[in-house]
């Protein structure tokens, strides 16, 4: 059985942490030692096909909420919280609602249960014509990314994945071939059976579409007990673009 990658911060009550789509754990390094230093076992997780964690052909959110209880069961972790920004928030959803006894509360940013139609073809595309093979730095690869991808904080998430395979080649910790052939598997909705009861919190970054009002009610009948609050000044990565927002708020649903 592949076990899931993981950093584990602090120790207390447990908080898996999953990233999203191109994400990895280390990109909540920061909020994750935040949330350690206030009584959390905290576990920043790799989903599969990203980070350090296994790859494989097979991506779902079937298979991405398994790998999480496998992981919890190794790890012996009966009941934790669970915060999933985006795809890891649709991982989270799936994975409460198949599993309520082991998830004592849910966190989702800036997603929800709905079908979101694929809208990553540019990112994709720019990274599928990128030829690592003749790229020698971290700089070059920006440059020939920001012929397609202009936005400077997007070029800088994705390079966050580039590594030294070895002397002189660059490789992206993410499976990008697996990725780029289902990106349609993103966006898929919670089947409409599926239902948490449990407390949960949406989180909406207050310049992001991804939560509307009627992709949010229309989610409530699978999560009952959920309340929605908005981070100011803040899109899509509202957990980076305004994390004393974002902390504060996680913190007190947490705790409360």
């Amino acid at each position: 059985m592949n076990l899931l990658h993981a950093t584990v911060l602090g120790s207390g009550s447990p908080l898996v942490i999953l990233h999203g789509f191109l994400g990895m754990a280390d990109n909540w390094k920061t909020l994750g030692n935040q949330y350690a230093e206030s009584g959390f076992e905290v576990h920043l997780v790799d989903q599969r096909n990203h980070g350090k964690s296994f790859w494989s052909e097979d991506f779902n959110y079937e298979v991405l909420a398994e790998d999480l209880k496998n992981y919890l069961q190794e790890k012996k972790i009966n009941s934790t919280i669970i915060l999933g920004h985006s795809m890891g928030g649709k991982t989270a959803m799936q994975f409460a609602c198949l599993h309520p006894e082991k998830t004592k509360k849910l966190i989702v940013c800036d997603i929800t249960p709905s079908y979101y139609p694929p809208h990553h073809e540019t990112i994709i595309n720019a990274l599928n014509t990128l030829d690592l093979d003749s790229i020698t730095s971290r700089g070059e690869a920006d440059l020939a990314l920001g012929e397609q991808i202009t936005d400077y904080g997007t070029r800088q998430f994705l390079l966050k994945n580039l590594f030294w395979a070895e002397k002189g080649k660059l490789r992206f910790r993410f499976n990008l071939e697996v990725l780029t052939n289902k990106t349609e598997e993103i966006g898929e909705a919670l089947k409409p059976n599926l239902k948490f009861i449990g407390p949960t919190l949406f989180l909406k970054g207050d310049r992001s579409n991804y939560i509307t009002d009627q992709k949010y009610t229309d989610g409530l009948h699978q999560f009952p007990s959920a309340t929605l609050e908005i981070i100011e000044n803040a899109g899509h990565w509202l957990h980076a673009e305004n994390p004393k927002d974002f902390f504060e708020k996680t913190i007190h649903f947490m705790k409360s």
